[in-house]
């Protein structure tokens, strides 16, 4: 169980880093150079398709993963590794369910009215905290790599 719930968090963490960073570098990048309906509405349309059986068990089981390895790994040698890679974990879902998610419920609500202000409101501060959760997801991952290495 030890060793299953220290590679279960490394694989959720890796698989939030990867969808958060592709955003980041990807997704956002390719929208910003969009219309304003044309991002409102992708993203209102991401924000309804992501909400899916495999992301809520990969997104809200590295909670009860990471969670579980640090229980698993508190006095194991390489335990500050886990807890890192779970503190980071927390970060990542914190800001998820504390800004992101927020942020998506109001693009919702303001359908397709006046596309130019739910974009103003929306853009800037779902990029900038998306970096901030990708960059935790990736130092979360990393950490949980350095800990099978070292256990």
């Amino acid at each position: 169980m030890k060793t299953l719930a220290l590679i279960l968090s490394t694989l959720s963490a890796g698989l939030m880093a990867g969808l958060f960073a592709g955003f980041a570098y990807s997704v956002m990048p390719g929208l910003r150079q969009s219309t304003s309906r044309t991002l409102v509405e992708a993203m209102q349309k991401i924000n309804v398709a992501i909400v899916n059986p495999l992301f809520m068990v990969i997104f809200m089981g590295g909670v009860v993963f990471t969670l579980a390895a640090v229980a698993f790994h508190w006095s194991s040698p390489g335990r500050l590794w886990v807890i890192v890679g779970c503190l980071l974990y927390l970060v990542m879902f914190g800001v998820t369910v504390a800004v992101n998610v927020p942020l998506n419920d109001a693009l919702a609500k303001a359908g397709h009215a006046d596309v130019a202000a739910a974009r103003a409101a929306f853009e800037a501060k779902w990029v900038a905290w998306n970096i901030v959760r990708a960059v935790a997801a990736t130092g979360s991952f990393c950490a949980f790599i350095w800990a099978l290495r070292v256990l």
